[in-house]
């Protein structure tokens, strides 16, 4: 560990309630002002992981106000989660040099001039840059929270506040394509950015005046920045996500492209590893991933991002492209999952202060595989009502995983590892959602392309009942008095043909999602039981 580490520790150690902020040692009362910062904390949390899902759902008609491509408006989303997933990792560093208080404040204030930048911009040269600047400096927010409540609460009361973040964290991707299909229908696409604009000032003037942590900057670590390793870090997680975004599209490794990130991606992963090793200050440090807990709560969370953002991304694909609804329709019909978790909230509270994490985080992944099992039979008239008993269990599912995966990753960690391995486990979560969604597109086009190729087989022509269905098709075109009657039958059957294999796929995918999630039951089973918040070593 270096000396730099150790000073933190030695410091955190020494204060009340091992690391506490002052007047909140393990049996005093929380302050009413350090709950207030906290809330506006969380706040500013929900709008940074807000901002993703609620522009995904309205990149059409960005794409029209900006008079872009389909290839260049898919970057608008892309550049945020590269530049996001480059400082995740990267805030560790930077809380240390500037403390996790200021580090936010700073992260938050320049959040909202983005978001004002991304309102401006008349160019999508212009919007790609503003949200790969917005996602940078945005992607501080959620590590800093998760280390500012160890400070402001400490170990005892981290089930509870943890439960309470990981509503917050889950329920921005939920609400997100409802609220921006609402926002761009009723304004415009620009209000998608400057509703974040009065949250975003009030965000950071409140922290920058309430918030009162332990920890303190220390500038001259800035000094010592190994630029190498961040620029490994950059490399690394923005050449991951680019190939995990663009892989699918650009049929993996037949692109050139693909096949040139992929390789950068493993050599700086290479060039990465031996800037920790050898630096005098390491850009992210990786000590965490000894800790057997976290390493497979990182693991863990990682799949939990697959159920987050994977399955939010395939439900409302299904609604749009077999079911044909609006995007009004898709937001209503998806707000089943965050009502769910909604109320399963108080239950995870519950849980957290009296069920082993371990029985709680596999009865989590439990429900999940239940809820995509149950889809796994879906056909093309399926709508609201079949699909909300297996989103009220995935509503379910999600809250009860990802409070007790935190807690189990961070319960037996000393305090001097909480700065990084927070960015490291938010990274985990994001990456996985990354490659959840690189899976599902994976399955969408090769299973499709099967089931597509399998169906044309079985509707040949030659086959009297084919050959009979067509003649009726085109005979009502002809009543009907269209031109070309025949081809107007041919294409009908090959679109019916298309949908259905897409609904297949869509099924495929549902199953392979529900044996991934059977398998997470298993692994709390390995880990040793999280001590009490007081002593985080016991259990051993």
């Amino acid at each position: 560990m270096s000396a730099g580490a150790a000073t933190a520790g030695e410091e955190a150690a020494a204060m009340p309630g091992g690391g506490l902020a002052p007047g909140l040692g393990a049996d005093a009362k929380p302050d009413p002002a350090a709950l207030a910062a906290f809330l506006l904390m969380a706040l500013g949390m929900f709008m940074a992981v807000l901002d993703i899902q609620i522009v995904a759902a309205s990149l059409g008609q960005i794409q029209a106000g900006l008079s872009a491509s389909a290839d260049e408006i898919a970057w608008v989303q892309t550049s945020y989660l590269i530049a996001e997933v480059v400082m995740i990792p990267l805030s560790g560093f930077l809380s240390r040099a500037l403390s996790t208080r200021w580090l936010f404040v700073i992260s938050s204030a320049l959040f909202t001039v983005a978001s004002l930048i991304c309102a401006m911009v008349t160019t999508i040269e212009g919007m790609i840059a503003a949200r790969a600047f917005q996602g940078f400096v945005g992607g501080a927010m959620i590590p800093t929270v998760y280390a500012a409540s160890f400070m402001l609460f400490g170990r005892q009361r981290q089930a509870l506040v943890t439960v309470a973040m990981s509503f917050v964290i889950t329920m921005a991707p939920t609400i997100g394509p409802a609220l921006g299909g609402w926002l761009t229908g009723v304004m415009s696409w620009h209000w998608l950015f400057l509703i974040n604009i009065i949250p975003g000032i009030f965000i950071t003037l409140g922290v920058a005046l309430l918030v009162k942590l332990p920890d303190e900057p220390n500038p001259a670590i800035l000094r010592k920045t190994d630029f190498p390793g961040l620029l490994a870090l950059a490399l690394l997680c923005g050449g991951l996500v680019f190939v995990l975004e663009d892989g699918a599209r650009r049929q993996w490794f037949e692109d050139e492209h693909i096949r040139f990130w992929s390789a950068m991606v493993v050599m700086a992963a290479f060039a990465l590893w031996w800037r920790i090793r050898t630096a005098e200050e390491p850009i992210v440090r990786l000590d965490a991933f000894t800790n057997v807990n976290f390493a497979a709560g990182t693991l863990m969370g990682g799949v939990f991002g697959i159920a987050l953002y994977g399955l939010v991304y395939l439900y409302p694909l299904y609604l749009g492209r077999v079911a044909d609804l609006s995007s009004a329709q898709i937001g209503t019909t998806v707000f089943v999952t965050g009502l769910s978790m909604m109320l399963t909230t108080p239950i995870a509270g519950l849980f957290a202060s009296r069920v082993d994490p371990r029985v709680q985080t596999a009865i989590g992944f439990l429900l999940l595989a239940t809820s995509t099992w149950m889809t796994t039979g879906i056909t093309n008239e399926w709508r609201f009502w079949e699909l909300a008993l297996p989103q009220v269990l995935r509503g379910a599912g999600i809250m009860l995983s990802i409070s007790s995966v935190s807690i189990m990753a961070f319960a037996t960690l000393p305090p001097e590892q909480l700065k990084d391995s927070t960015g490291l486990f938010t990274l985990m979560r994001n990456i996985g959602g990354a490659i959840g969604i690189a899976i599902i597109n994976t399955l969408l086009t090769v299973r499709g392309n099967l089931h597509q190729a399998r169906l044309a087989e079985s509707a040949n022509p030659g086959r009297p009942e084919i050959a009979a269905w067509l003649e009726g098709v085109a005979q009502m075109a002809t009543e009907r008095g269209l031109a070309d009657p025949d081809g107007y039958a041919v294409r009908l059957l090959g679109g019916l043909i298309r949908r259905e294999a897409t609904v297949m796929a869509i099924a495929d995918s549902f199953l392979v999602l529900s044996a991934l999630f059977v398998l997470m039951v298993l692994v709390p089973a390995f880990l040793r039981k999280p001590g009490t918040f007081e002593d985080p070593v016991q259990g051993h």
